[in-house]
């Protein structure tokens, strides 16, 4: 899993039977601290519980295909779930 800042929004008129419902939102990856890494990347909202500006975790490849609980899509990028909070341990002091 890795974990992101919803960025923005793609509306898409046409697109695979199987995706329509669901949003698409663009998705910054982040680190542990927040800051930006890598590049943005499209995301299917399985849950339709995210936003512009929710920090959330993500799955790509095979495993976002199947994060859906009752359909299977063709999506690289799904959301999975919102991040709440974020705890840090320093574990080398």
């Amino acid at each position: 899993m890795d974990m992101g800042k919803v960025i923005g929004t793609v509306v898409a008129t046409q697109k695979d039977p199987t995706l329509v419902g669901m949003r698409l939102l663009v998705v910054q990856p982040v680190t542990e601290t927040g800051k930006e890494t890598g590049t943005a990347q499209v995301a299917v909202d399985t849950e339709g519980l995210a936003g512009v500006g929710d920090l959330v975790y993500t799955v790509t490849g095979g495993d976002a295909s199947f994060s859906h609980p009752e359909r299977e899509m063709p999506t690289d990028a799904a959301i999975v779930g919102l991040v709440d909070t974020i705890c840090v341990t320093d574990l080398d002091n």
